[in-house]
């Protein structure tokens, strides 16, 4: 075939669909075949657009339904939080054995002249368990016997961005779907009014920003919608303006709705279905969504217990992200609850920064105040509501901190840690895992993992099997390969599961 000669063969065009075909074989014969196909009750109905929110069967029984994914972005301190480390408190100011550094590479962190740091803070044993905890967390420390807390997480990713892309869509890679979006495409929603998945920010803001809850090579339908909880609207331009009568605007989504379906039969874009699930969920949206950001129906027992009505500390700080921290991140756990409550399927809540390189002994006791109390109210205020067996609760970051005192060339003193990619931890509760179980344990100086090693791929086939989705089976065909969010790894975790 030359070059701008007809794609037609004898009339055919090969690049037609199948409804193309038949709407236009045999002088359009094709076409009544395709109308007596559509005879229901004597009338010819519209072709029912597929619905890629709508509810689906897991591949086998989950022991969860909802996630609300709490991401401290920036890497806390688990010396500081979830892994006493006594040996760095008497080895404090040696160097770490060269058998122990090998040829580990850092962000910042002059490893030559680095030496140990430990922590000021106290480590107590809380619950039936003796889960072992920090100061610093002391609401998180009275459900102890509800949590799993896994120490042993490690990523292939040293730096912020490709780190919350691997921890969010299992690799450091653009363009891939993340954790929330893998899991509307496997299950859908129960929720016809709000979002499947619903993005709740505090601070300073993340290094991945919107990368962080994409939905990537999948429909744009199972992206992350974000909200807002500052008493505005939680959706910019969602509300209808002022003096359109709601026959008006029903009347104008129906006519945009026809041309769309129009184009969808002749393009077959998956794009174009999800333009026209997204007009029709933001109509209904109008109405739930306002009711949804509206506390003043919580009980005054409710706001305090999440701490809405806490003041900022003032603290010399450059992370914090500015005032009301405290505020936003417990109002967005308390939303994260009226989320799940209406169905919504997964609820990210993202605090960043607690990425604490200098100023550690200040900022990273400021956050933890900050996040603890909320956290520890969501899990209590879940469980209170029946809803914490099928909710699954997980606080992670994108990697941890070293045990080392970051030691820039510029010689500043040291008061802080540089980003850990070997070892670091994660919380989580409800939705099936079991309750008071520490898992996995660090070298004496915590870098490494000597028992129990969980790489982020198994992380994510685990959550996966939570909800009764096998990590093997939940693929997309995408450019002749198919992709999962384990991508060639992961292994479920049984030891986890209840």
């Amino acid at each position: 075939m030359t070059m701008g000669s007809s794609n037609r063969i004898g009339g055919f065009d090969p690049l037609l669909g199948r409804r193309g075909f038949l709407t236009s074989a045999a002088s359009g014969l094709g076409a009544l075949a395709l109308r007596a196909l559509l005879v229901q009750d004597g009338e010819a109905r519209r072709v029912e657009a597929f619905d890629p929110l709508a509810e689906r069967a897991p591949h086998f029984a989950p022991r969860a339904k909802n996630c609300i994914f709490v991401f401290l972005a920036g890497g806390p301190s688990q010396f500081d939080l979830f892994d006493h480390k006594p040996e760095l408190v008497r080895r404090h100011g040696e160097p770490l054995p060269d058998s122990v550094l090998g040829d580990a590479r850092f962000a910042f962190l002059q490893k030559d002249t680095a030496r140990l740091i430990g922590t000021k803070t106290r480590f107590e044993r809380h619950g039936e368990c003796g889960m072992e905890l920090s100061e610093h967390v002391p609401h998180l420390a009275r459900h102890a016997d509800k949590l799993l807390l896994v120490r042993t997480l490690h990523t292939d990713q040293f730096n912020h961005h490709p780190a919350q892309l691997m921890m969010q869509c299992g690799r450091g890679l653009f363009g891939l779907p993340t954790m929330g979006a893998w899991m509307l495409y496997g299950l859908g929603t129960p929720s016809r009014n709000l979002p499947g998945y619903v993005v709740l920010s505090a601070g300073r803001g993340t290094s991945g920003g919107a990368t962080l809850w994409q939905s990537g090579f999948l429909p744009s339908s199972y992206a992350g919608v974000p909200f807002r909880s500052d008493g505005g609207d939680a959706v910019l331009d969602l509300r209808t303006p002022t003096g359109v009568p709601e026959h008006l605007q029903r009347g104008a989504l129906d006519a945009l709705g026809t041309i769309n379906r129009e184009q969808s039969a002749r393009v077959l874009d998956p794009e174009v279905e999800s333009r026209i699930n997204s007009y029709e969920l933001a109509h209904r949206m109008q109405s739930a969504a306002p009711e949804l950001i509206d506390l003043s129906r919580e009980s005054e027992a409710t706001l305090a217990a999440y701490g809405l009505d806490r003041e900022d500390p003032v603290i010399d700080a450059h992370r914090d992200g500015g005032p009301g921290q405290y505020r936003s991140f417990a109002a967005n756990c308390l939303l994260a609850r009226r989320l799940v409550e209406r169905g919504v399927r997964f609820v990210n809540v993202v605090h960043a920064s607690w990425d604490h390189h200098s100023n550690l002994d200040v900022e990273l006791p400021f956050n933890a105040r900050m996040a603890d109390q909320p956290i520890g109210a969501l899990i209590g205020d879940l469980e209170q509501r029946g809803l914490l067996d099928e909710t699954l609760v997980v606080v992670a970051s994108e990697f941890g901190r070293t045990p080392l005192g970051e030691n820039r060339a510029s010689g500043a003193p040291v008061t802080g840690r540089d980003h850990h990619p070997f070892a670091f931890p994660a919380v989580l509760a409800g939705g099936g895992v079991k309750g008071g179980l520490t898992y996995g344990t660090t070298d004496p100086f915590g870098w490494s993992p000597v028992e129990d090693a969980v790489h982020v791929n198994d992380f994510h086939a685990t959550l996966l099997h939570l909800f009764g989705l096998d990590h093997l089976r939940l693929s997309h065909r995408y450019q002749g390969r198919d992709f999962r969010l384990t991508d060639v790894a992961g292994r479920v975790i049984h030891d986890w599961v209840a």
